[in-house]
């Protein structure tokens, strides 16, 4: 599935930044539209990767996540994006808990 970050396909794309919104062609010929949620770093392997959600709907439930590397490119390794989304989400529901506690 090709991906563009607004850049024209034959020039090299800027590393993705967080908020920005990539069209993601898929081989059916639809157009997906997904959003950089989250960029994680793995300091061992000098290595960092773009957690992005689809755009498509506010509820959780159809949501879609995908992970790409910094110039958009797909994972093609399955279990390593889904190590990686994992890590995500552990993170962000960490996150939402910091922000929802009640003080003491």
């Amino acid at each position: 599935m090709p991906s563009s970050n607004g850049k024209d396909a034959m020039s090299p794309a800027a590393p993705l930044e967080l908020h920005e919104v990539v069209h993601i062609e898929t081989t059916e010929g639809a157009t997906l539209t997904f959003t950089v949620v989250g960029i994680l770093e793995d300091p061992q392997a000098s290595v960092s990767y773009a957690v992005l959600m689809s755009d498509g709907s506010d509820d959780d439930e159809d949501s879609q996540f995908i992970v790409t590397d910094l110039q958009g490119t797909l994972l093609d390794d399955d279990e390593v994006a889904q190590e990686i989304l994992d890590e995500f989400l552990a993170e962000a529901g960490e996150d939402d808990g910091d922000l929802t506690e009640e003080p003491s």
